[in-house]
């Protein structure tokens, strides 16, 4: 039968990537650091240290996840193969529909497990603290920052993420100046790493008249959420701490109390507000601690080239400096200019189709063929 031709071939494919796979995880010597975490675990007096327990279960869990999720992998490679002999040997055109959709669904779990291998950095398992800035171009520029939230909200909830708004100022006219929303998930920082920097689109204004084709901009900022306490020493004469009232939807002292906070970090020029939480004491912690999470970033930088990819902020919002094009007209077409990935369905993109876009991105900055 031609389709079991076809099977086999697509299968063997896949015997090179894992034997790859399983080579660079060295999925034996993880195997053994299993068990002897195990054994440690297993000690009386194993939790009378509990950041060392915290840490053990932590790394545990990690390697057991890397290894289990493999070894179903080969598994599931064996059982396929076990199934297309079967059918060649019985002439069993019954078994073609199975086998295809088992097919499908080890090429997906394989690609999502190659993703993951992509995710080295030390927060990418973090949530993730973005940041939309309209840019060149007024009305034009805070419409097309509401679009980039709506698209980013979109891709969250898609990956069943949840997105939780901190701080909101409307354009004057329409849409967004500027956005700051939390995205909690798996890897959600370890994803969204890839949006830093500045988004250009072209498309005919719905704000011009005389139909003209417009060309706006929006800056996107993406931290890691860093949950622990970060050693990072903030002196009170290098910042300047301002209130203002919330200016978004959402609860009784929203414009009635002076309780949304804005940290100015003097040395640096980084800027970081919060406006969502119910006090200003909970909103003056928080952010202060996306403020530490971006001087933490900032110390672990070797040259002012890597400073300059961390700090959003300091990208020139306009002509010239975009990591993405998002054209509407003449034509249809979103493109990344460090990786060259482009997607010509741009309704999908903005509804928040961006997976190809990420994981272009991770091979990209792992050195990986895309």
């Amino acid at each position: 039968m031609i389709e079991l031709d076809e099977f086999r071939a697509t299968m063997a494919s896949y015997r090179g990537p894992l034997e790859e796979v399983k080579s660079s995880l060295d999925i034996e010597n993880k195997t053994d650091r299993i068990a002897k975490l195990n054994y440690e675990m297993e000690q009386p007096d194993f939790w009378d240290d509990i950041d060392r327990s915290r840490e053990v279960s932590k790394e545990l869990k990690g390697l057991q996840d890397l290894v289990d999720n493999y070894k179903k992998l080969e598994n599931d490679y064996v059982d396929i193969d076990t199934l297309i002999l079967m059918a060649e040997e019985e002439n069993d055109p019954s078994l073609v529909p199975e086998i295809g959709e088992q097919i499908d669904i080890f090429t997906k779990e394989f690609e999502e497990y190659r993703i993951n291998l992509l995710f080295t950095d030390e927060f990418d398992d973090c949530n993730a603290v973005l940041t939309l800035h309209s840019g060149e171009g007024g009305t034009e520029s805070c419409d097309w920052a509401s679009m980039l939230y709506r698209m980013y909200t979109r891709w969250a909830e898609k990956h069943g993420m949840s997105v939780e708004v901190l701080d909101f100022l409307e354009g004057d006219e329409a849409g967004i100046k500027s956005v700051t929303i939390q995205i909690n998930g798996q890897h959600a920082y370890g994803y969204l790493k890839s949006e830093k920097g500045v988004h250009r689109l072209v498309r005919i204004s719905p704000f011009n008249s005389a139909g003209k084709r417009m060309t706006s901009f929006a800056s996107c900022d993406v931290i890691p959420d860093i949950e622990q306490d970060l050693e990072i020493e903030i002196r009170d004469e290098d910042i300047r701490i301002d209130t203002y009232r919330s200016s978004g939807a959402g609860g009784q002292h929203i414009n009635k109390t002076s309780s949304a906070i804005r940290i100015t970090h003097y040395p640096t020029g980084i800027v970081v507000q919060c406006q969502n939480e119910r006090s200003q004491l909970m909103n003056k912690n928080k952010a202060m601690q996306m403020l530490k999470s971006k001087l933490y970033l900032l110390k672990k930088q070797e040259n002012l080239e890597k400073i300059s990819d961390i700090r959003g902020e300091v990208t020139d919002n306009g002509f010239g400096s975009q990591i993405r094009s998002y054209v509407l007209q003449p034509y249809t077409m979103v493109k990344d200019k460090r990786t060259s990935y482009e997607n010509s369905n741009v309704s999908a993109v903005l509804d928040g189709d961006l997976d190809g876009f990420m994981t272009a991105y991770l091979k990209w900055v792992n050195k990986v063929e895309v």
